[in-house]
């Protein structure tokens, strides 16, 4: 098995559509300086999305995952990723250190959907999705239970608490894996350096 190299985790922020998954994440990266790995935003800029056919959603895009995972490949090795996307099977668990499924109140979501201007078909596929825990079903089978969260988005104060959460894991992570004690050495060897370093 590989030895990991990464220095910080690769957290996935998923969920139906409406719940709230990319608030959480912009927030999150301003607040750790991970980074936000918009998925919609990698599809476009490579072109690895095909209009779908159907006549009723023809926004919608068919991702090509092996050249989606090809164009992210070194982005996840590097590791400080938080994914933001409607999946996450598809992502190496190899690579992953944790996976969050943001879930909401089925009204709350069908009214957020509504203020979209989802079709009726569209919304209700997605209502569909999150009454049966697709996402959260798909997220259990795919990577050990024990790495996937629930968090509840219905309020600013659920966004604001999740992110505190989210923050205090990754500290840990990074205290777990070496790095708060390689950072605290470096600070401590930068000092020592510094002539103007007072020893005692």
């Amino acid at each position: 098995m590989a030895t990991m190299t990464r220095t910080e985790p690769n957290i996935i922020i998923t969920g139906t559509p409406g719940v709230g998954k990319t608030t959480h994440c912009q927030e999150l990266a301003q607040r750790t300086g991970l980074h936000h790995l918009d998925i919609n935003e990698v599809v476009k800029k490579h072109n690895i999305g095909e209009a779908s056919e159907d006549p009723d959603d023809p926004n919608t895009k068919i991702v090509d995952e092996d050249r989606l995972l090809d164009c992210i490949e070194n982005d996840l090795e590097d590791g400080g990723q938080i994914i933001d996307w409607h999946a996450c099977d598809l992502f190496p668990p190899s690579q992953i250190d944790l996976v969050y499924v943001v879930r909401c109140d089925n009204k709350l979501l069908y009214d957020r959907l509504k203020k979209r201007g989802y079709g009726e078909k569209k919304l209700q596929e997605n209502m569909d999705c999150e009454i049966m825990e697709v996402l959260l079903s798909e997220a259990r089978e795919a990577y050990d239970e024990n790495m996937v969260v629930e968090l509840k988005s219905e309020s600013t104060e659920d966004i604001d608490s999740n992110v505190e959460r989210i923050e205090q894991w990754i500290t840990n992570w990074k205290k777990d894996h070496g790095k708060g004690e390689v950072k605290a050495q470096s600070e401590q060897q930068k000092d020592e350096d510094n002539p103007m370093f007072l020893h005692g």
